[in-house]
């Protein structure tokens, strides 16, 4: 429950919590990089969305690999792999037992700027950093979250989904983070390394927990493959089905994979529905017109890579255990890209990620997917539960 998670949070960081009048809540921890780390839709002995690593928090431990306290929308930078990559040393082989996660993202506080009677929760940082071509960046970065309401829906989706979502028999939580950083340092080249903003979403994983991508439907030869699904090796068939213009992928946290959409492939929507607690999840973030027309970063481990940006758009990443055995939880994550952009200095690159978490009857739920992922839940459980 969100009472308990927030209790928790409390005891061991500061919390800056968002509520709607409608019971909803948001919990951010500007200490803990910036990270919305759960949120409810209807008070505080409703679910609590996000996956909050307790047994890391309680142990009090620093990890310079990657400080796994949760978050259901946490800030970092692209890319992860190739000759660009933050998370590997120069020389280094990109390997599970080189992976260490940037400090400057990987700990410290970020300022809060906003005051407890503000609508929204403003924070920024800096940050150095040095990717695996030698190349040093200076950042500054800012973060602003702040809740969405029906309006905001109706606005950006259209009446049908917001009557839906105002229903009595449908709790809602909404919230985006605009996110943005600015260069400080020299001019940024494609030559010595781009980066780009990466929203990632821990959610928490479950036995009947799916994860919906709608793709731009198309032939294979024009377009490439419809998702990208050799990240960590090839997804076991149960746990990936593609159907005509959406991909189905297993979110139990039992199997590590991961999956993408490519810039031919992608749309701004993707989510996942939660059978057992009829939760259902979208996200929506800032895509271009045409990503194709711009550079994304491809976050593939090894390399180095021929085409360094073409990458994914979007992405989602089912926990488990990793070749040595070890896993960092029952999560699964719904994540976002912005593009590149060759900086100059002061210039700034922005991207929105939105979550929204409809809580209700299924048969009400499975409008807002027709509507906004276009599959219908009945197929969904049938392709993944049986």
């Amino acid at each position: 429950m969100y009472r308990a998670a927030k209790n928790f949070l409390d005891r061991h960081t500061e919390v800056v919590e968002l509520t709607s009048d409608d019971g909803g809540s948001v919990a951010v921890c500007p200490e803990w990089q910036g990270r919305v780390m759960t949120s409810t839709s209807g008070g505080p002995d409703w679910p609590s969305f996000g996956f909050v690593n307790r047994a890391f928090i309680e142990s009090d431990a620093r990890d310079p690999r990657f400080n796994n306290y949760g978050g259901e929308d946490r800030m970092w930078l692209s890319p992860e792999g190739g000759q660009f990559s933050l998370w590997f040393k120069p020389g280094d082989e990109q390997t599970v037992d080189n992976w260490y996660t940037p400090a400057a993202l990987n700990e410290g506080p970020w300022e809060l700027l906003s005051q407890p009677d503000e609508p929204d929760c403003v924070m920024a940082t800096q940050m150095e950093l040095t990717n695996a071509s030698g190349t040093r960046l200076n950042l500054d970065v800012a973060r602003d979250v702040r809740l969405l309401y029906l309006e905001d829906l109706r606005e950006r989706f259209g009446d049908a989904v917001a009557k839906v979502a105002g229903d009595k028999g449908v709790k809602l939580i909404a919230y985006e983070t605009a996110n943005q950083i600015i260069n400080q340092g020299p001019p940024m080249s494609e030559e010595a390394g781009l980066v780009s903003i990466w929203i990632l979403g821990m959610l928490n994983a479950g036995p009947q927990n799916v994860v919906i991508v709608p793709f731009v439907p198309g032939d294979a030869a024009e377009l490439g493959p419809p998702i990208k699904s050799d990240y960590f090796g090839e997804v076991p068939p149960d746990r990936l089905k593609l159907l005509d213009e959406v991909a189905l992928f297993r979110a139990d946290g039992g199997h590590r994979a991961k999956i993408g959409t490519s810039q031919q492939r992608a749309r701004n929507l993707l989510g996942s529905i939660d059978f057992e607690a009829e939760v259902l999840t979208v996200v929506n973030f800032t895509m271009p017109a045409d990503p194709t027309q711009h550079l994304y970063l491809n976050n593939q481990w090894g390399g180095p890579h021929a085409e360094p940006y073409r990458g994914d758009v979007a992405n989602s990443y089912n926990d488990g255990p990793n070749p040595s055995g070890e896993q960092l939880g029952q999560f699964y994550e719904i994540e976002s890209l912005s593009p590149a952009l060759a900086l100059a200095g002061g210039q700034a690159l922005a991207h929105r990620h939105r979550t929204m978490h409809f809580h209700g009857e299924l048969a009400k739920l499975d409008r807002i997917a027709r509507e906004l992922l276009g599959v219908d839940l009945d197929t969904v459980r049938r392709e993944m539960l049986g």
